[in-house]
């Protein structure tokens, strides 16, 4: 119990001290306009208040991974804990608040403009692909779990319920952002808090014991912590897509000070109930073991069904079926509005004579159709990917912003040390997981560890690079 709680302390102090470092060393300026009112349209640039913001960013960002990703990761034991705690101050809050502020910096530019600016344009070209790629299949994932528990509980059919998602996410994705998502986000972000402070409130005054923290895996098949833990439990630690949703909130944003709030505040959050949820897992069930054979009966949705209604009676159960329709969904429409800006970028500079919301409606239509396609098909082979590429996505980021910082001749260390970790993470796993090459475990760590090698040497060559530039330039002036 201890270790559960000492977990959320931390989180809230990570928050209250390092974001003030973090922000300190990025650099603030109130006085400078936001886009939300340097390029005001009333449609993605809207001013908001930072609180609305918050919610938003929360349910843009959470929606059901911290919960099932959490849950997942519980099988490793205590252990989690550790990852969730030192992956969410010192990796997934720094990557989200670069990624929403260089946003806000650069006048609400997407994610794959950003890696343009510091890492080149075939960086770009290629993140462009992969992001797109990766939200597409959130979306697509995240509506067919919804659809099948609404045509379980109404007279819709499976399809019906496809179509009436989907109908939701292009007025979500067409329509102003303070109309839809700024006026009921909010609302669905306080349940998303609300149901996981009611399910860390009840486990705590239950009879049942959290365990304290032991370094020993508690994988039931052994599977090793390194790197599957930090792909399992990537929501609640670190995260890739949130770098894709933070330009939406970047773009209303009323002053810069409210960056550590949304962003870094948003991703502590989310930290806490990726704890929350995390502790009921590898308790509730007597045990991972216990865990694993509920998981093998009703996969995570299952679970999250029992701990609530078994701890929080009638209100759990209703808070689960919120949670299972309402969370993955209202991250799909976001997907789908994220990826959409996306392509607007693309087709502003390749189609010249289309404007206004004749290029909208087409950017939609093109990630929308294949979205829908993917909902209707077992495309489970597809999901598999996905883990792997988010963190891919993350990992990118976090690169971009230590080369920010870097030639802006700040305290890059703050985001090349977890880029350097996740690069680790990402090069090991493709080699070792199934949905990769499939290799030994040892010999995906030799292959992992030369490319990150191969990373570092040429992340310690931008920097003597820099070092150099600097000094002629000292000596020029």
């Amino acid at each position: 119990m201890m270790t559960f709680l000492l977990a959320v302390v931390l989180l809230i102090v990570g928050y209250i001290v390092y974001s003030k470092v973090v922000e300190r060393i990025f650099g603030i300026n109130d006085q400078q306009p936001t886009p939300a009112y340097a390029k005001g349209d009333g449609m993605d640039y809207v001013p908001m208040s930072w609180w609305k913001g918050s919610l938003i960013q929360l349910l843009n960002i959470a929606g059901l991974g911290p919960i099932f990703g959490a849950i997942l990761g519980a099988l490793y034991g205590p252990v989690a804990f550790i990852w969730i705690v030192i992956g969410c101050i010192f990796a997934g809050a720094v990557h989200d608040y670069f990624s929403g502020m260089l946003s806000l910096k650069h006048n609400g530019e997407q994610y794959p403009s950003l890696v343009g600016r510091y890492l080149g344009k075939p960086m770009q070209a290629f993140i462009n692909i992969v992001s797109i790629l990766l939200m597409i299949l959130v979306a697509a994932a995240f509506t067919a779990g919804p659809a099948q528990l609404i045509s379980e509980l109404t007279p819709l059919s499976f399809i019906a319920a496809i179509f009436i998602i989907f109908g939701y996410f292009l007025m979500a994705a067409l329509f102003p952002v303070n109309k839809i998502i700024g006026k009921i986000y909010p609302i669905f972000g306080a349940i998303l808090i609300f149901m996981a402070v009611s399910v860390g409130a009840a486990l705590l005054l239950s009879s049942h014991q959290v365990p304290n923290l032991t370094y020993a895996n508690l994988h039931p098949e052994n599977l090793p912590v390194w790197p599957l833990l930090m792909v399992t439990i990537s929501c609640g630690a670190i995260s890739g897509f949130h770098s894709t949703q933070s330009p939406i909130i970047a773009r209303t944003l009323k002053k810069q000070s409210d960056g550590r709030k949304v962003f870094y505040g948003a991703m502590i959050a989310e930290g806490i109930i990726a704890l929350i949820w995390a502790a009921a897992g590898m308790t509730f069930f007597g045990g991972t073991d216990g865990l694993q054979g509920a998981l093998a009966a009703g996969g995570p949705a299952g679970v999250v069904n029992e701990i609530s209604i078994s701890l929080l009676g009638t209100l759990g159960g209703i808070l689960a079926i919120l949670g299972v329709i309402i969370l993955p969904i209202t991250t799909g429409d976001t997907a789908i509005r994220s990826s959409r800006m996306m392509v607007t970028a693309l087709l502003k500079k390749g189609i010249k004579h289309t404007k206004g919301k004749g290029i909208i409606i087409i950017a939609t239509i093109i990630v929308t159709v294949p979205a829908f396609l993917l909902s209707t098909i077992d495309y489970t082979f597809l999901w598999r990917y996905v883990g792997w590429t988010n963190q891919l996505v993350a990992t990118v980021m976090l690169w971009t912003g230590a080369i920010y910082l870097l030639i802006n001749n700040k305290f890059h260390w703050i985001c090349s040390v977890p880029a350097m970790f996740m690069t680790g993470v990402v090069c090991t796993y493709i080699f070792y997981a199934p949905e990769g090459f499939n290799m030994d475990y040892t010999l995906s760590m030799i292959l992992g560890a030369f490319f990150t090698i191969v990373i570092a040497v040429w992340y310690v060559r931008k920097i003597i690079s820099h070092s150099k530039d600097q000094n002629r330039f000292s000596k020029a002036s």
